[in-house]
C-alpha cells in the first residue's frame, strides 16, 4: 500500500461541470484503479501470527468511543474473553453484511455494464469497480472464515428482499447509484472515525479496513459524479421520484450496517433494555442520521429534497439540515 485512504480520496475530489469534467474524473479514477490496487490473498499477510485472529483477544473489546454498547453496565462487567467475542462477532458481522451487499452491488453494475453501448468510459470503469469489490468480499469472508463463528450479516427476510437490487439498473440507473451511496457511505463514515480516532487495535482488521477505505473513495466518488451529471437531465417527474425514494432507500441501507445483529444479541443472552440503552437513544439516531449526511448534502445539491420528500428524510429518522443549499 503505498498511499493513505485520505490521499486517495483527495485524488478523486473534482466537480462535473459538464461533460468533459465528467469524462476526465472517470478517466482519472480508471488510472488509479491500475496505479494503486490491492489483492485480497497477495497484500494481506494472512498467515502472519501477529494477524491470527483469536476470539478471546482483548484487541477486540469494544470501544465505547465507537459503539454504545461498550459504555453499558451489562457490558461492562462481562468477563473479559465474553467481551472480546461480543466485540468480534460485531465485527465480523459487518464484515458479512459489506460482502453481501457488495455481491448485489456487483451484479447491479454488470448489469448496467450489460446495456452500454460499445466506447462508453463507463463500462472500464464499472469492471474496474467490479473487480475490486470482488477482492473485498474475499478479505471479508476470510475474515469471517477466520473467527469461527456462525456470522449470518443481513437477516434471511431482508436478503430475500435484496435480491431486487440488482435488477434497479434496469429501471433506473440514477435509484441505483443512490443505493450504491446508501450502502458505501454509512460504513466508509465508521471505518474512516474509527480509523481516525485510533480505535482501531488488532492489525487485521486496521489492514482491511485501509484497503476498503482507499478503494471505495473511488467507488463513492464515481457514484457522485454519475448522480450530478445524470440527475439535472432527468425530467420533473422523475426527479421527484427519485427524491422521495431516495430517503427510503437510504434509511434502510445506514439501519443495516450499524444496527445491531440480532444473532449476537440472542448468542450472548443481552437483554433488551440494554439493546435500548445502546440503540434507541438520540445519540444513536444521530449517528445514523450523520452517517448519511454527506449523500443529504448531495441530494440537497442536487434539488431531490423538496417539502414533500423532506417528510421522507424525517419519517426514516435521518433528517438534518444540508449543509449545502439546495437548487430547488
Amino acid at each position: 500500500m503505498t498511499k493513505a485512504p485520505t490521499e486517495l480520496a483527495e485524488e478523486v475530489r473534482a466537480q462535473v461541470k459538464d461533460r468533459k469534467s465528467y469524462l476526465g474524473v472517470i478517466d482519472r479514477l480508471n488510472k488509479a484503479s491500475v496505479d494503486k490496487h490491492w489483492e485480497a490473498y497477495a497484500d494481506i499477510p494472512w498467515d502472519d501470527p501477529k494477524y491470527a485472529v483469536d476470539p478471546n483477544d482483548p484487541r477486540w473489546i469494544i470501544d465505547p468511543a465507537v459503539d454504545a454498547l461498550g459504555r453499558t453496565e451489562w457490558y461492562k462487567t462481562q468477563p473479559e474473553e465474553i467481551r472480546a467475542q461480543i466485540g468480534l462477532w460485531r465485527i465480523a458481522t459487518a464484515m458479512k453484511i459489506g460482502l453481501q451487499f457488495e455481491n448485489l452491488l456487483k451484479r447491479g453494475l454488470l448489469n448496467y455494464a450489460y446495456r452500454l453501448p460499445n466506447g462508453r468510459p463507463e463500462f472500464r470503469y464499472v469492471y474496474h469497480e467490479t473487480t475490486e469489490e470482488c477482492h473485498h468480499g474475499m478479505m471479508f469472508q476470510e475474515f469471517v472464515n477466520r473467527t469461527g463463528m456462525p456470522i449470518r450479516g443481513m437477516p434471511r427476510a431482508l436478503s430475500l428482499v435484496a435480491q431486487a437490487a440488482p435488477w434497479i439498473p434496469l429501471v433506473s440507473t440514477e435509484l441505483f447509484f443512490v443505493f450504491v451511496l446508501g450502502g458505501e457511505d454509512p460504513i466508509d463514515y465508521v471505518q474512516r472515525k474509527s480509523l481516525k480516532g485510533g480505535h482501531i487495535k488488532h492489525p487485521l482488521e486496521e489492514t482491511i479496513m485501509k484497503i476498503h477505505i482507499a478503494e471505495e473513495a473511488r467507488h463513492i466518488s464515481f457514484a457522485r459524479h454519475y448522480l450530478r451529471h445524470r440527475v439535472p437531465k432527468m425530467n420533473r417527474l422523475r426527479r421527484r421520484v427519485l427524491g422521495v425514494a431516495a430517503p427510503v432507500v437510504l434509511g434502510v441501507m445506514a439501519r443495516i450496517m450499524l444496527s445491531p445483529p440480532g444473532p449476537m444479541v440472542r448468542h450472548f443472552g443481552i437483554p433488551r433494555d440494554v439493546v435500548r440503552e445502546a440503540y434507541r437513544t438520540p445519540e444513536a439516531r444521530a449517528n445514523i442520521s450523520q452517517s448519511v449526511g454527506k449523500v443529504r448534502d448531495l441530494m440537497a445539491e442536487l434539488g431531490l429534497i423538496t417539502p414533500v420528500s423532506r417528510q421522507v428524510w424525517k419519517a426514516f429518522g435521518i433528517w438534518d439540515t444540508p449543509r449545502v443549499r439546495a437548487n430547488a
